[in-house]
Formats: C-alpha cells, structure tokens, sequence
C-alpha cells in the first residue's frame, strides 16, 4: 500500500529501510527532502557507500544491472539510487526495477526517484516495489492547502503564524514550494521564536530587487532572454552555484514538456495546465512559451539541463555556466536554438 509523507517520516524514525524505495513526484522539494529523509537514514544504519544512476534516454540498464550483481568494494552495504526524470524507466528499465523487488540482492537499498508522477505511471514495476518495499507518491499541493503547509514548516522551525500571514506567504510565492521554503528560512534567521501576523509577515517577505531563480525562470519564460541572463549574471555574482539553480529550472521544463506533448496531440491544454499545479497567474507565461517552441525544442532543452548538471557537479566536460546561458536563452528563444 501506498505510504503518505507523514507515514514515511514515522517508518523512517522506527523501522530498518527495506531493500527498495520508491519516492514519486513532480515537486521538486518534496521529492528533495524525502529523499534526503532516506539517505540519512541510511547512513544512520551504516549504508556507507553510494552510486547514483542517472536515467536519460540513453541509459544502459545492464550498467545498472552490473552494479547491483557485483559485490561492493568499500561497504557491506550500500545504497544505489536510480534517477527516472519522466518516472517511466521503458520496458527494460521497468523488468529490471521489478526483478530486483521480486528478488533484492542482499545489504542494498535501491532508492528510485521519479521526477514525474500520475496515477498512470503506477504500472507493473511499481506494484512491485509496493509489494518488497515502500511506494511513496507525492503529489503537488492544492492551493487551499498551502496555507496550512507553511504553517506546519514555519512550526517545525521554531516559528509561530496566525492564518492571515500564513495566507499571505501563500499568495506571495503562488504554489512554489521552493520559495516558500526559501522564504521560510529567512525568517527563521531573522526572527528566531517570533509569533508572526500579517502586518509582519508583509514586511519580511516583501518584493526585493535581489536575483533569484524564480525570477529567472519568468523571465525566460517571458522571452526576454536579455533580463534573463542578466538575472543569471546576477546570481554568478552573487556567489550562487549552478547545481542550485538547476531544480526548479528543470522542474519547468518538465511542466513544458507536459503541455507540449497535450498540445502536440489537440488535447485540453487547460486542463492539463490544472493538472500539472499551474497557478492561473503562471498560465500566461507558460502559453507564450509554447508559442515559441514545439515539442522536441523543449526536450532537447530538458536535457541540455541534465547535461548542465553533469557538468555542474564534475560528471561532464565544459563550462558549465556558459551552458546555463546557452539553456537559459534557449528556453527564451528555442526556435532561435533549433535554427
């Protein structure tokens, strides 16, 4: 059976991990600290070494499957994680993860991450792990249920908030739980143990003119590919690092791809707009940017964004800040990158 955030937060305080996990979702947060939740676990039960399998539509699964046959050289037990960008590892992806359930091989945890989640992902392989492990599907928070979100987080960091500034948190980051959280931790910073109402909560968390992520990805989206990297200059500036800028930025895409595909076939692109979590104030933004690209423009760009991060973390050859500003204008003009 399914397990819910809250149920594997309680499994993981009292219970030994099984041999396989499956963490599902398209938000980029709640699929972070889960499977942060599950890596620090792991180390608590002396899970010491880690490989990390990243899926693009090259992947050789035999690579995959070669490392889980082989005996480990540092550890007697490890943890291997397998990546799935689309949540949907192709026919032999999906025979591999469910023969590993059917039968793990002894002192591994295979954590399995899926960036994209729906009911219809929830296929053979996965009522396999559900079977030998644990199934995790996460799913993006409505916007009535954003208010009491931040409230619970804004708690667990020492913070008290009374509904009307809790709502306004909620309407200023409009569903992006990243910069929820982001907002959420200032003010842990700067008001350790405050009781907050609305008036102060408008204070702290009001408009800046500094670069952020967000921003960038607007603007982009917008098409204005000069704001764009001037706000990406910005953030180098600042000190930012690339790895960070990538999650949301490729959370988006990944929204992109979605609504390209639905537009692709003639099917209801508002409809998978309210699927997909869109706030009604984003829709516009996200229409303009299917007007200037189609389908495998889009796809191309998700995975120029694996190939940034790659190379962000060592794993790749080239710049990787000149390749963000290659993605970063190539979503602002991706007929302009296909020509």
């Amino acid at each position: 059976m399914a397990l819910t955030q809250a149920q594997l937060e309680q499994r993981l305080a009292r219970d030994p991990l099984p041999p396989v996990v499956l963490l599902a979702s398209a938000e980029p947060l709640l699929l972070l600290e889960a499977s942060d939740a599950v890596r620090q676990r792991a180390r608590e039960q002396q899970y010491a070494e880690r490989t990390v399998f990243e899926t693009d539509a090259g992947f050789d699964w035999s690579e995959l499957t070669g490392s889980l046959a082989s005996l480990s050289l540092f550890s007697s037990r490890r943890l291997i994680e397998v990546r799935l960008p689309t949540g949907k590892p192709g026919k032999q992806g999906g025979e591999m993860l469910a023969a590993f359930a059917q039968d793990p091989a002894p002192d591994t945890v295979l954590l399995v991450q899926a960036a994209q989640w729906s009911r219809a992902h929830e296929v053979a392989w996965v009522k396999a792990i559900d079977r030998a492990g644990w199934f995790v599907p996460m799913w993006p928070l409505k916007p009535n249920d954003m208010p009491g979100w931040i409230g619970r987080r804004l708690a667990a960091r020492g913070l008290r908030a009374d509904h009307p500034a809790t709502a306004l948190l909620a309407e200023r980051v409009e569903g992006n739980l990243l910069a929820a959280a982001q907002e959420i931790d200032k003010l842990a910073l700067l008001c350790p143990g405050a009781t907050l109402d609305a008036a102060t909560m408008q204070a702290m968390v009001a408009d800046s003119a500094r670069y952020d992520v967000f921003g960038l990805v607007d603007a982009a989206l917008a098409g204005d590919a000069t704001h764009a990297l001037r706000i990406l200059a910005g953030l180098r500036g600042e000190g930012t690092q690339v790895p960070a800028l990538l999650p949301w930025l490729s959370s988006q895409l990944m929204i992109l791809v979605k609504l390209a595909a639905t537009q692709a076939r003639g099917g209801n692109l508002a409809q998978a707009m309210q699927k997909a979590g869109l706030w009604q104030s984003k829709e516009a933004a996200f229409k303009r940017a299917l007007g200037r690209g189609r389908l495998p423009d889009f796809e191309r760009l998700l995975a120029a964004c694996a190939r940034v991060e790659r190379i962000s973390k060592g794993r790749g050859q080239g710049d990787a800040w000149l390749e963000m500003e290659r993605l970063v204008a190539g979503i602002a003009a991706p007929r302009v990158l296909r020509d």
